[in-house]
Formats: structure tokens, sequence, C-alpha cells
């Protein structure tokens, strides 16, 4: 959730970001509305509690004919004070809906407008020429033994598939590489839970308009998450943490499942777009004042994977109109797919400033001792979809792979992958 503090000194700011994500303007003047209907209602419910107390000690002090008269003054203040409190209560209730209705004020210096707003920031590497006609990444993997979509699809339905043989080693050597280079960054590595609470999810902004996106298990009352961001976001809820000694990051190595709702006809073919992948996604707490230089260090951290894999990628700053709801700025890595003659995303990293720790309780001691929200931010480090560029991108005439010199520890030594038909 947003400050409260900045939408009453500065509604017009909060306007201004609604217009630059292309949101509804007008939620924040019900926002406003709600909010001073709120404080009205707990003033005036305090106020009358107050009355009733001192109302009290008058009874206990008179006798006689004043004690019978301020007895039914009492009784009458008490169905008023019952009144008051139950409207407090719907002011409360109101006031959460319209505050939940807000997404995360975008910071200054993203770019406004939609899904294709986005401003390319720089590239890094050159797509490679081919002297044959180079193969898309399911052709590859199928040639390799390392993906089998017919019996994903006989299993388990359309998008989802079998990562076999040497598909297994490439997943678990690549994420093997990216929690290596998380943990001698400092991280803190977690295998996280794919089940969490409500709370938990509607905290970190995944419900609501994403709510088609997500695998609920009603019985249970719990959610998939579709990315290990949630419940580290969700790890020290309701805590005040330490973070003298500088942020506290994770490195979160989880299984993500996505419904992919509305994506009908949409990289239908291959493991581009898929119900279930794994991944290594970084996760860090911060003092607000300290997020946007911890931001770029997420990013800094996601091309030094990417320079391990030998990609050509691009780093682009996205439109406002295209990020969650939870985000203030996203930055995505997008790594060339000769199959495609396209850049497609395989990173991203969010600022969420204090809006996901507001909903879920996150705060920090500051060093005169105070309370403050703290920020999160998230970032990925390695997930499934990089083996489509790594194969496509290092493929030869022949239907081999060849490995990139970084992973090839991780991968026994191996420096290629040959067809296997």
């Amino acid at each position: 959730m947003i400050d409260l503090r900045t939408l009453r000194e500065n509604p017009d700011l909060v306007r201004a970001s609604q217009r630059a994500r292309g949101e509804d303007p007008s939620l924040v003047d019900s926002l406003l509305s709600a909010d001073e209907r709120r404080r009205s209602s707990v003033s005036r419910a305090d106020s009358m509690r107050a009355e009733q107390k001192r109302l009290g000690k008058l009874v206990g002090a008179a006798s006689g004919d004043e004690r019978t008269a301020l007895l039914a003054k009492a009784k009458e203040l008490a169905a008023e004070v019952k009144t008051a409190e139950s409207d407090q209560h719907a002011a409360d209730a109101e006031l959460v809906e319209a505050h939940r209705r807000i997404p995360n004020l975008v910071e200054d210096g993203a770019p406004h407008g939609g899904e294709d707003d986005y401003v390319v920031l720089k590239h890094v590497g050159k797509p490679r020429e081919f002297d044959f006609t180079p193969r898309d990444h399911l052709e590859l993997g199928e040639g390799l033994g390392a993906i089998d979509m017919e019996r994903g699809a006989k299993v388990s339905g359309s998008r989802f598939y079998f990562l076999t043989g040497v598909g297994a080693q490439l997943q678990i050597a690549l994420l093997s590489m990216a929690a290596q280079q998380a943990a001698a960054a400092g991280f803190t590595l977690m295998i996280t839970p794919s089940l969490v609470r409500p709370e938990i999810m509607e905290g970190t902004g995944f419900l609501g308009a994403h709510d088609s996106e997500v695998y609920r298990l009603r019985d249970d009352d719990l959610y998939l998450v579709g990315t290990s961001e949630v419940p580290l976001a969700g790890y020290h809820s309701d805590e005040i943490l330490d973070l003298s000694a500088g942020p506290r990051r994770y490195a979160g190595w989880s299984t993500c499942y996505r419904r992919e709702a509305g994506s009908y006809g949409k990289d239908t073919r291959g493991i581009i777009r898929v119900h279930q992948f794994d991944k290594v996604e970084m996760f860090s707490y911060c003092p607000p004042e300290q997020a946007h230089d911890e931001h770029l260090r997420l990013l800094a951290w996601e091309e030094e994977m990417l320079s391990k894999v030998e990609l050509p990628y691009r780093v682009i700053d996205t439109a406002a109109g295209d990020l969650g709801s939870s985000a203030a700025r996203k930055y995505d890595c997008e790594a060339w797919l000769p199959s495609q003659q396209s850049y497609r995303e395989v990173t991203s990293t969010s600022n969420c400033t204090t809006f996901q720790a507001r909903r879920l309780n996150v705060r920090l001691r500051t060093e005169d001792g105070r309370t403050q929200v703290a920020a999160t931010l998230n970032g990925t480090l390695a997930t499934m979809r990089w083996i489509v560029a790594i194969l496509e991108n290092h493929q030869e005439a022949d239907g081999s792979v060849r490995i990139p010199d970084a992973l090839r520890p991780f991968l026994g030594g191996k420096d290629r992958l040959v067809p296997v038909t």
C-alpha cells in the first residue's frame, strides 16, 4: 500500500502516478474521501468514549435522583458509543478497500505508457550471424534428448513438459551457478515453500488484478506461488529488522506455478511460456532511501549471470503501464533468440519501495531507535527460460550445442551437448 501521508500531502503526485500507469486517477479522490471518513469516525468514537469514561466517574460519585439521571444518560451514551464504534469499523474496512486499489507510486524517471513504450537502456553483445539456418530451442532440445513436450502434455496437459537427460542436467547446472554467485555476493540461500497463505499472497500484490494468474487450493485456502518473491516477502512479516549492517538479502530457489491465463495462442511451442518452472530469485530488504541504489545492484548481478552464459542481451526500462501493482520501477534483461529474430525477457528486477512491506508490516529500526517501513526489491538470477536462449545462441550446424565456459564446471566439465538422434 502507498503511504497515506504522501496521499494527504501531495495527492497530485499520486494522481500523476495513476495517469502514468493508465489507471483511473479518480481512485485517488475515493481514497482521500475514505481516509477523511475514517479519521472523522475515529475522532468521534474516541471523543464519545472519553465522555463515557468521564460520565462513569460522575455516576460513581453521585447518589439519589442525580445518580438515576446520570445512569439513564450513561445508558443512552453507551448505545451511541456502540453505533460510533460500528461506524468506525465500517470506515476502517472502506479505507482498506480503497487503499488496496491504488498501486505503488511510479518512480520518477520511469517511462510513461504501456507494454510497447519501454526504453532500451543498452545493448550488450551482438547477435550471432549463422552460416546455417538456426533451429529453435524445441527442435534442438528434442534432438539432444533434453525436452519432451509430448509426454508432458500426456501427463499434465498443455504447457507442461519433461526436462530429460541433459535438459535436466542443464537446468540444475544453471540454477546451481546462480546459487553459487548469490552466495558469493552475500545472499542467504533459501529453499522456499511453494504454498502460501492468502494474506501473504495478497500482501505481495499478486491478488486482485492478478487473481487469474494464480493457482489456488480452495480446500486448504492456500496459493501456489509464481515466484519465491512471495514467501521471501512474507518471511519477515510482522517483524522489525536490524539493517544497520546493510540490506538483508536472500536468494530463493523454488518451483514456480503460473496459470498463464489470457495467453491463449502465445508462445505455445516449447518451454518459453509454461505453467511450471524453476527459478533462483534475489530478494532484498533495505531502508527506503537505499532502494534506488539497491535496485541497480540487483540489475548488475543479473547482468553478471548473463555474461557468464555468453548471451547477447538488452536492458529495458519498463513503462509504467506495464508494471505490476507492487513495482515502482522495473528493469528487464532480454536475451536475443535467433529463431524469433527478437529479444525476449529472461530476467526482471523490481523496486517495490515500501508497498509490500507496509502491507506485510515489515519494519526496520532506525539509528535513533524509531521504526519505519522497510523497502523490498526482487530480481531474477536464473530461470528455466534461459535454457531457450542458451540452446539457440550456442547451437552448431549438426544440432550440437556448445556449453559456455563458466557453466562447464557445473556440468562435470562437459563442453558440448550432442544429439542423441
